[in-house]
């Protein structure tokens, strides 16, 4: 419990906690697509692990964002030797935009998994020298341990789907918070007639906000790691629990004050409030195959650059600061608290809808906790507002938390802001930068299955068909 606390037993500032071993959880996503594969798989493991040690070997060229991104992480990612040396220049200099960026320490990685799968990354050399940089990292060593690496299993969870008039939005359950918080959000929205009211309308992003707030003060008491924690997931989710909270949203101004909920549920109810929320970072894609088979899948190692910390070719993460840095409030624990184990809360949202029980939107989005509302904002705008897919993504970013309400900055969304503000908002304008990427599945008269796919232009997203 005191892993981000310092010596007087007050939370850490983010960066602080961030950079250097203390924040490196056990990286799952090795043995995720590894399992994956063993039940799904049709390719042999090797062709599937090839084209990344090709990317790897022969190189890619340095986007504008990535030269941004290793530009502002200067002073960080120059803490550590082998950091240092991927991103930098031996004369110190920044890679830049344009130039071929190589990893053949990363390839020699990806061979030995692609000949031994998983556990050449789990067991024996990759493991130690994982947790020898953890341990023994200049900033902030680490405890993570060989045992921790053998022992990792993945979970297979059920998962959560909330309705939204004819479809079901479904996506990924606890310890992420995307998919209960996506799918309160657009349970409370079904109760007011929001294609009437359109994009245009001030009541809608009220709407939406307010929803939002109220979905975020339940995911800040009751939303953690399921196997530690009890939690009411059915009760957030319930018909009469969502009408209860919609009707809250019945006003024409922005609600005064927002608290959790009391959802149905058989055990005591005793947790603290928690505020936390994740920077902006991750990395999403969505993919449909021939035989219609669809992938919704974000994937992260938290910040941009996680940890800092690099070894083999790879960046370790910073996956621990997304637990609560406080363990309890007045002597009530805080769900999200850190304890032995226990996998950190998240805000991703892979989402796949479901329309007649066939799959018909893919979507997702990087972003921290803001993809809760990213997702949510284009889901309003396919399903309800008649937009196109690129259309809904490429709608302004209008998020709200918990008060604040947060405006993308250089849009159209600028013009909401006084209106906003004479509801009684809180206005901030900020770059809200996006990466919605999503594959529409329409039924076509004949049968087929028309694809459509749309990238979000904030980010590097592109669509690929063929």
């Amino acid at each position: 419990p005191q892993l981000f606390l310092d010596d007087k037993g007050q939370p850490l500032t983010f960066f602080d906690a961030v950079v250097g071993g203390r924040s490196v959880a056990t990286p799952g996503t090795v043995k995720l697509l590894w399992q994956t594969h063993q039940q799904l798989g049709k390719l042999p493991w090797k062709s599937v692990v090839q084209p990344a040690i090709k990317l790897a070997q022969q190189g890619f060229i340095v986007s504008p964002r990535l030269a941004n991104a290793i530009a502002q992480s200067q002073e960080s990612l120059n803490k550590f030797a082998p950091t240092r040396a991927y991103f930098f220049h031996p004369d110190g200099t920044a890679r830049q935009s344009g130039e071929r960026l190589t990893n053949p320490d990363y390839a020699a990685t990806l061979k030995q998994i692609a000949e031994h799968g998983a556990k050449a990354f789990y067991q024996g050399a990759i493991a130690k020298d994982i947790v020898a940089t953890v341990r023994q990292a200049p900033t902030n060593p680490g405890v993570l341990s060989v045992l921790d690496l053998a022992a990792y299993q993945i979970k297979q969870r059920q998962p959560i789907c909330a309705p939204y008039h004819q479809y079901q939005i479904c996506g990924m359950g606890p310890p992420s918070s995307g998919a209960l918080t996506v799918g309160q959000i657009m349970a409370m929205l079904s109760h007011y007639p929001m294609a009437e009211l359109g994009p245009n309308n001030i009541s809608s992003w009220r709407l939406l906000a307010d929803a939002s707030r109220l979905a975020f003060a339940d995911r800040g008491r009751y939303m953690a790691d399921s196997d530690y924690v009890p939690m009411p997931k059915q009760g957030l989710l319930a018909p009469q629990y969502i009408e209860k909270r919609a009707q809250l949203l019945k006003g024409e101004k922005a609600l005064a004050q927002v608290e959790p909920g009391l959802p149905s549920w058989p055990q005591a109810l005793k947790q603290a409030d928690d505020q936390a929320i994740e920077l902006p970072s991750t990395t999403h894609f969505v993919i449909v195959d021939k035989q219609k088979n669809v992938v919704s899948m974000t994937s992260t190692i938290e910040n941009g650059f996680g940890s800092r910390l690099m070894v083999r070719g790879f960046l370790l993460n910073n996956e621990l600061t997304d637990f609560s840095f406080r363990s309890q409030v007045d002597g009530v624990p805080i769900a999200n608290r850190v304890e032995p184990g226990k996998r950190p809360r998240s805000s991703m949202a892979p989402t796949i809808v479901l329309k007649q029980g066939q799959p018909y939107l893919a979507i997702g989005s990087p972003g921290g906790s803001q993809i809760i509302g990213y997702v949510s904002k284009t889901l309003l705008g396919y399903l309800s507002w008649n937009l196109s897919l690129q259309q809904a993504i490429d709608l302004p970013n209008m998020n709200n938390r918990f008060g604040p309400y947060e405006l993308e900055q250089n849009t159209e969304a600028e013009q909401w802001a006084e209106p906003l503000k004479k509801l009684g908002y809180q206005v901030q304008v900020k770059d809200l930068n996006s990466g919605v990427q999503a594959i529409a599945l329409k039924p076509q008269s004949d049968g087929s299955i028309q694809l459509i796919g749309a990238a979000d232009p904030r980010r590097e997203g592109k669509v690929i068909g063929q």
